[in-house]
């Protein structure tokens, strides 16, 4: 199932997309009665779900059409930093080195982790704040996200399918000249606006584990980047053993797996994004997410 939120009269509410994704069908109506997305992320059952996609042929006559309401960030307010995997992929590694002070030696043994705060993730559709006051270098990182279901300790990576609710597509955009300055990437990574996410979160009885999808993302119709999440250097069970290892990781935390090589910085000259261009970053089997650069 592909699940939304979205703001209808100015209130916000839990949909799911129909067959077709051109209407939403409230999620009240299949039996989901849930506060937000992160409440039905952690709460939700097995049972729960199906009952719910079996449910969703019927009720796709009552949909709601798609044009009428306007779709948020599956989950708009992260309760917590997201964790994200660095230089995830061999050739954004090799394209990272001498631009960030990355070394590659043709084995990355360890992965990189950093926070990145949102207070309020990007919408589909709405602006990337540029902050052109302060960055100088903006860019733009396609990658695939997930969303940990409960509580993760001393996990194995055989058991990591359990943990994991869903998918969905994040942009993790960049201030490279403050993420180079200050030696160390949190701010560089969390300025306001700097989090598009969407535009639905996928069931993850919808892939198989761990999933194999093409990433793509274009800049004013330009491919820029195109992978596969198969390719990842450390993948979805690693990332879930190891980090749970000495750390509990709550339910409800968005992990963000890293982005393919084919980043603004990665061209010669670099191809940093500027007010007006407009970026479009795709999932296979999630959907595409745009956003214009203000």
């Amino acid at each position: 199932m592909k699940l939304v939120t979205y703001l209808q009269n100015s209130m916000e509410h839990l949909g799911v997309l129909t067959a077709d994704e051109t209407g939403i069908v409230p999620a009240k109506a299949l039996g989901l009665h849930f506060a937000d997305m992160a409440e039905l992320a952690v709460t939700m059952t097995d049972r729960q779900r199906d009952t719910a996609a079996a449910l969703l042929p019927e009720k796709s006559g009552e949909a709601i059409p798609l044009a009428q309401v306007k779709l948020l960030a599956p989950i708009p307010r992260p309760a917590r930093d997201i964790i994200c995997l660095g230089v995830n992929f061999s050739e954004h590694a090799r394209e990272s080195v001498g631009v960030m002070g990355q070394e590659y030696g043709g084995e990355r043994k360890f992965p990189i982790y950093f926070a990145k705060h949102v207070n309020e993730a990007v919408a589909p559709g709405d602006p990337i704040q540029g902050h052109f006051d302060i960055v100088t270098d903006l860019d733009y990182e396609v990658e695939m996200a997930f969303v940990v279901r409960r509580d993760i300790q001393g996990a194995k990576a055989e058991d990591a399918a359990s943990y994991v609710f869903g998918y969905t597509i994040m942009n993790d955009v960049s201030a490279r000249c403050i993420q180079m300055r200050h030696k160390q990437w949190f701010r560089g990574k969390s300025l306001d606006g700097f989090a598009p996410m969407g535009p639905c979160l996928v069931t993850a009885d919808s892939f198989s584990f761990p999933p194999k999808l093409n990433l793509t993302c274009h800049v004013n119709g330009e491919l820029r980047q195109k992978c596969n999440t198969e390719l990842y250097i450390h993948n979805i069970p690693y990332v879930i053993e190891e980090l749970s290892h000495a750390m509990r990781i709550p339910a409800g935390t968005i992990i963000s797996m890293g982005t393919p090589a084919g980043v603004g910085m990665g061209f010669h000259p670099p191809k940093y994004l500027k007010h007006g261009d407009v970026v479009t970053c795709t999932v296979e089997g999630i959907g595409t997410i745009v956003n214009p650069v203000e």
